[in-house]
């Protein structure tokens, strides 16, 4: 009886009158209808999915109402505080406030912040309507105070359990084979102004002095036998997961079983920036931010090349070395050799992640130009750390919005001189797989945290 009375087709066929008039017909069904758990399931359904607002706005009332003991009604409740419609977020935060869950917590501190920071006296904070009064009553009814010190102490004991499950999963950080790089100021960017023969003059990253506490980056980029070692850890579990992660993800890299690809010393490519952040939390570590990576290559005296200031194609895996040709000359001459590439030419274009040892950073982290691209956690536009919200979509759906793209660093085989200096800025999809893109990982170094 509720499928028919709610059905969408019939809804949007109705005039006014008669669809608010079916509106007070649902309203009175789920008053009086015999509380069931199929009718609490039901209800949980219409709430978060149901395409008439109005519809999901009587489920989230009905629920809190009657069904507030339900699991599948409370974790409705919680989500439809989230709702895109106003009305229905305003009832939900309600629902939760006069039932006090617990769970709901967390769903309104995101709405609103910390309580125990926006009760504080003389608080910065903008007035934003009625969600946010909403949200902030609810906090403060669950928590019984306003006062920001005892907040605090009521937040602290609330998370406590979270924590202490989120400590119990975190893992000891892989410090097999890394590189110290110490805390302290460093030059990043570029001072280039002219442009050069690939008609670019770097500009994207202006010279800046920054300061970075103490960090561990991983001597080599990770290497297939390591990554072969994640894929059998965690086989199809999702504990390391980003959580916009698409659905069904499997971490395979694409180039796994491709000869020039897949010796076990090589860096591992085909993988996305998914696949990296996974590994890098299984690692006890994350992906390196833009800085970070640039400092490890450079050291602190704002050298062109980890090695130095002067090119030196002996220390470097680019397009001269993978291809066996002079260096191209120009952008021209770049395509005309790219556009030769084959499944199998070249033979053998990506090292092995410990060659060039020449090459090293002041650290002595290897092949941080050339070999292969390294992924980072920083969005190529804002500059921020990436915060991807791409779950459901096709890749296409999202392949020209500036939050899906993060920044590369250290050119690859495919790469002139140019693209392997350390200030050098590429960028990808984060989605993309490509056989010049690996990554390696940062971990804190102690007395500091990830």
């Amino acid at each position: 009886m509720l499928e028919e009375l709610a059905d969408e087709s019939t809804l949007a066929g109705l005039d006014e009158t008669a669809y608010h008039a079916r509106l007070r017909e649902i309203e009175k069904f789920v008053a009086d209808v015999e509380e069931t758990d199929t009718l609490a399931r039901d209800l949980a359904t219409l709430a978060v999915s149901h395409g008439d607002w109005h519809v999901r706005r009587i489920a989230v009332t009905a629920m809190a109402e009657r069904f507030v003991d339900s699991p599948q009604a409370r974790e409705a409740m919680c989500a439809a505080t989230h709702d895109d419609v106003d009305w229905v977020a305003f009832s939900a935060i309600e629902a939760v406030r006069k039932a006090k869950l617990p769970e709901a917590v967390e769903h309104l501190i995101r709405i609103s912040g910390w309580p125990s920071n926006f009760s504080r006296p003389g608080y910065a904070r903008k007035p934003v309507g009625c969600g946010a009064a909403f949200t902030k009553q609810a906090l403060w009814a669950f928590f019984g105070t306003k006062d920001p010190e005892r907040l605090r102490e009521l937040e602290d004991e609330h998370f406590a359990g979270m924590r202490a499950e989120v400590a119990a999963r975190r893992r000891d950080p892989d410090l097999r084979d890394v590189v110290l790089v110490p805390g302290g100021p460093a030059v990043l960017g570029s001072a280039k102004r002219e442009v050069g023969p690939f008609q670019m003059d770097d500009t994207d990253n202006p010279l800046r002095a920054v300061d970075l506490p103490s960090f561990h980056i991983d001597r080599t980029t990770v290497t297939n036998r390591r990554y072969a070692e994640f894929l059998k850890d965690v086989g199809t579990a999702r504990d390391f997961a980003h959580p916009d992660e698409p659905v069904g993800k499997d971490y395979t890299p694409a180039h796994w079983r491709e000869a020039r690809f897949n010796h076990p010393e090589q860096p591992v490519v085909g993988v996305d920036w998914y696949d990296a952040y996974a590994f890098a939390q299984w690692a006890g570590g994350r992906l390196p931010s833009e800085d970070e990576w640039e400092k490890a290559a450079r050291g602190t005296d704002g050298r062109s090349y980890p090695w130095g200031q002067d090119w030196d194609q002996e220390r470097v895996n680019g397009i001269h070395r993978a291809y066996g040709v002079a260096a191209p000359k120009n952008l021209e001459e770049l395509e005309a050799l790219l556009v030769r590439t084959t499944l199998h030419w070249p033979p053998d274009p990506v090292l092995p992640a410990d060659a060039l040892p020449a090459g090293a950073s002041p650290y002595g982290a290897l092949q941080m130009a050339g070999n292969v691209w390294e992924l980072t956690r920083t969005n190529f536009f804002t500059r921020e750390d990436m915060s991807p919200f791409f779950k459901g979509r096709r890749s296409s759906e999202f392949m020209n919005r500036p939050e899906a793209f993060h920044v590369l660093k250290g050119g690859t085989w495919t790469s002139p001189s140019v693209c392997v200096t350390t200030f050098y800025r590429g960028r990808d999809l984060l989605t993309d797989r490509h056989n010049e893109v690996g990554f390696r990982c940062v971990y804190a170094a102690e007395g500091t945290t990830t």
